[in-house]
């Protein structure tokens, strides 16, 4: 919603310093999350975190923030963002806070909300917590300040979780599988579910120093992954990002599997079984082999905004369980109630072992057409709509391309960043009118 003035399409985001991710802030933050959602009841959250050397403060922020305005504090270290949602309905708290930058580096962080059972936070929630934020902050009596304590057990609580969303008699013992958890979130969860299912696992990025989340490794830089699958003999590889909410998947011969792929196996695995109800929602960004692929199924595709939260609403909207992002942001509503990187890369490997089939063998049904994307660096997030001349730049790139291509230009949620996708059958072409294009709207700025 454009009247928000601090939430994002994920949360609150930015370098750690700033006038947003700072002590001062995030703990007004938490008060006023606090005093909205002890209005309305609530007496106790869970607060996660991924391996960002940040995280120690905001979370000690937060708690502050949380205990001033009387709501108890439940802390589970370091676990991906899914397992926040996950343990946020299971302990019965009645709000999940994240602390995490997702994909980003270590000089940023964000802070992200889910309900009490387990969904990203609603607009209108959003917006009464920065309608609090502009109040200063008033901490209740002594008697009545919110405790905090440490969950023990968290990790192993959402390893069994994971391993529930798929038939106990489901055994990867023939497969080698390299696992690169972007020293992040599931650095230590990852590894132990796919061993504890009998998989031979190989690590990547799971030595997190608090500086090297998502640096040279996890679902935005595969080389290492790659690397190891390829010279490791692997049958597969899966990567996550820094609080393990996307997956992508390399196979055997060191190939990518994006979300589109992945998505595409999931729900041809669940029409197979019979248990996919619902259109399969993507976005805009979904590759048009997809939107074919899945038609091809006897599916109905729909797209929705950029952002798992609006694939989420569209899900719900629909009836549908399968819904995702090229990005790796892949949602399983029929296994839990968020994106989720481990689930998802399980559903993926469950049907690779009924089916007997490789990743590759999987996806060979499925014609992926030229895409590519370019980030323009803008002073701030904005709306390329509002720039000069935007218009008039796409009706000329369209024309150069015959009509025969989707153009689209969108603002980053999450980072000052336009990004221009120009999708086509010739690969030469497209990468030449986005560069163009992209030229063009960066001297616009």
């Amino acid at each position: 919603m454009s009247d928000k003035q601090y939430f994002g399409t994920d949360g609150i985001r930015g370098p750690v310093g700033g006038d947003r991710i700072n002590p001062q802030f995030i703990m007004h933050l938490g008060w006023a999350a606090g005093k909205v959602m002890s209005s309305a009841g609530c007496s106790q959250v869970v607060i996660g975190k991924d391996t960002r050397i940040s995280g120690y403060m905001l979370e000690s922020a937060l708690e502050a923030g949380f205990s001033a305005a009387g709501v108890n504090i439940l802390l589970s270290g370091p676990v991906p963002t899914p397992a926040v949602a996950y343990l946020t309905r299971t302990l019965h708290a009645c709000a999940g806070v994240v602390i995490s930058a997702s994909h980003n580096h270590h000089q940023d962080n964000g802070i992200k909300f889910f309900d009490g059972d387990g969904h990203k936070l609603s607009d209108r929630a959003e917006l009464s917590m920065e309608a609090m934020l502009d109040q200063p902050m008033q901490t209740v009596q002594s008697a009545a300040l919110g405790k905090a304590r440490r969950i023990d057990n968290a990790d192993a609580r959402y390893i069994e979780f994971c391993k529930s969303s798929v038939p106990t008699t489901l055994n990867l013992k023939k497969l080698k599988i390299a696992v690169d958890c972007a020293n992040g979130a599931a650095h230590r969860i990852a590894p132990k579910v796919f061993s504890e299912l009998g998989a031979e696992v190989l690590t990547v990025g799971t030595e997190p120093d608090g500086l090297n989340i998502n640096l040279h490794c996890g679902a935005t830089d595969l080389r290492a992954l790659q690397e190891k699958v390829t010279t490791q003999s692997a049958d597969l590889g899966i990567a996550l990002d820094g609080d393990a909410d996307r997956v992508i998947m390399i196979d055997s011969d060191g190939h990518i599997l994006d979300g589109d792929r992945l998505i595409y196996i999931i729900a041809q695995d669940r029409i197979r079984t019979n248990t996919m109800t619902g259109p399969i929602v993507g976005t805009q960004m979904s590759n048009l082999g997809l939107e074919q692929a899945i038609k091809s199924l006897g599916a109905d595709f729909i797209r929705a905004g950029v952002g798992d939260r609006l694939v989420m609403r569209r899900l719900q909207q629909d009836n549908g369980i399968l819904g995702g992002e090229p990005s790796g942001h892949i949602i399983c509503l029929d296994k839990t109630t968020t994106g989720d990187g481990i689930i998802a890369a399980l559903q993926v490997l469950k049907a690779m072992v009924e089916q007997q089939q490789t990743l590759s063998e999987l996806t060979e049904a499925m014609t992926i057409y030229p895409q590519t994307t370019i980030n323009v660096t803008a002073p701030k997030i904005m709306n390329p709509a509002d720039l000069t001349a935007t218009e008039t730049h796409v009706r000329q790139a369209q024309k150069a391309l015959n009509g025969n291509a989707r153009i689209l230009l969108r603002p980053s949620g999450t980072e000052p960043l336009i990004r221009i996708m120009v999708e086509g059958d010739d690969a030469g072409q497209i990468q030449a009118v986005a560069e163009k294009l992209a030229g063009q709207v960066a001297a616009s700025l």
